[in-house]
């Protein structure tokens, strides 16, 4: 069995539960993808899915590209991933694989890029309280002393400092697979999920 998908975040919304309870959701818009490659233990050292998601155009993609993506049709893709797979000899280059491999009630982990802020300082970045906010205070918002003077005569690794925010990858474990809308290649989780809205997502069933 396929160990996971790729997919797009759509945005937002909610639904109520069958005792009236109000339940926020993420909309994914999920697959369907389709494999570009198959890895096996024999030759590559381990058993996995290349798989492919999102339209290209086909001038945007190079010719050694084009000729691996044409080995599984005439469609070009926006990305590739790859998936864990337990039997890889149950797929073939071309295949498809949509959410069906999913079920209402399932809990799944879902990887994506959070998004960026910028170059933030400590209040934002790290949560510091800042300095006082009384008459005559210069250190309204600085991180304040950094170093020893003494010894060890330097800023220790790993000081939270004023920096970059933000797009970094996590990964949000255990959320619940509310409903599944097949047809329309939709997938409704419960809660958030990391990203912007069409940020790229991989959704893996849950390890046990």
């Amino acid at each position: 069995m396929c160990k996971g998908m790729i997919g797009r975040k759509v945005g937002m919304t909610g639904l109520f539960g069958p005792s009236g309870e109000y339940v926020p959701v993420t909309v994914v818009l999920l697959g369907p993808c389709v494999v570009t490659q198959i890895k096996t233990e024999a030759t590559d050292g381990y058993n996995a899915l290349q798989i492919g998601f999102g339209d290209k155009k086909a001038n945007r993609v190079n010719k050694p590209l084009s000729g691996h993506y044409q080995k599984a049709g005439n469609k070009m893709f926006e990305f590739l991933r790859e998936v864990a797979v337990d039997n890889p000899d149950e797929y073939k280059i071309g295949q498809e694989i949509k959410l069906d491999m999913f079920k209402v009630g399932e809990r799944v982990n879902v990887t994506g890029t959070t998004k960026g802020r910028g170059f933030s300082g400590v209040i934002k970045r790290h949560g510091f309280h800042g300095g006082k906010k009384t008459h005559g205070s210069h250190s309204h918002r600085v991180p304040g002393s950094i170093g020893c003077s003494a010894w060890p005569s330097k800023v220790v690794k790993g000081k939270k400092l004023p920096g970059r925010y933000g797009n970094d990858t996590m990964t949000i474990k255990n959320l619940e697979v509310v409903d599944l809308r097949p047809e329309e290649n939709i997938m409704l989780l419960k809660g958030m999920i990391p990203g912007a809205k069409t940020g790229l997502l991989r959704i893996n069933k849950k390890k046990f």
